[in-house]
């Protein structure tokens, strides 16, 4: 699996980039489908990562724009004052006893991911965002969530709470009925 996520990340993308060109398919739908791709084959990995390494990596623009609080050094400062869904990430990451990180570009990110040693990310992001990053976390598997943008790119982005539960659960091997009855803390793993 992971060679085959190799191919695709060294070989086969690059290639869709110069068929999309040549057939005026523009680079964000490119990369959509890249990230697509990536996300089946990274879900080869599911039930068998343990928690602790597991690392969710957000952007930093989820973060509200008129908040004061830093949290791109310790995502724990947040205040939760839920103006911005940092709160509930946050909330998600204790719940499934995962690290999570807010980055504010690349460069922070891959810093992150070499410190954290995940074997698994979650990743946030735009399309631009996450296909540089699956490309630069190779061989680590990262599963990407395109950020919504409502009020344009690198601004109050939100992202959809319920897909980033549902990996957190595939990854980490629990059933589904066993994480909404168990809440926070004791999961039970479907893993035998």
């Amino acid at each position: 699996n992971r060679r085959i996520r190799g191919v695709v990340i060294r070989f086969l993308f690059p290639l869709l980039v110069g068929v999309g060109k040549l057939l005026g398919i523009g680079k964000d739908e490119v990369q959509k489908s890249f990230i697509a791709i990536n996300n089946q084959l990274v879900l080869g990995e599911a039930g068998k990562v343990n928690s602790e390494k597991v690392l969710i990596l957000l952007p930093h623009c989820l973060q509200n724009h008129e908040c004061s609080v830093r949290i791109t050094g310790n995502v724990e400062n947040c205040k939760a004052c839920g103006k911005c869904r940092i709160k509930d990430l946050v909330a998600l990451s204790k719940k499934y006893h995962v690290a999570v990180s807010v980055a504010t570009g690349g460069t922070l990110a891959r810093r992150i991911v070499v410190e954290k040693k995940p074997k698994l990310i979650i990743a946030v992001a735009c399309e631009r965002d996450l296909t540089s990053g699956i490309q630069d976390s190779y061989p680590i598997p990262v599963f990407g969530i395109m950020n919504r943008r409502p009020f344009g790119p690198c601004y109050d982005t939100d992202v959809d709470m319920d897909l980033v539960e549902k990996g957190l659960i595939t990854f980490l091997g629990y059933r589904v009925n066993d994480a909404k009855e168990s809440g926070a803390g004791n999961l039970k793993s479907s893993r035998p």
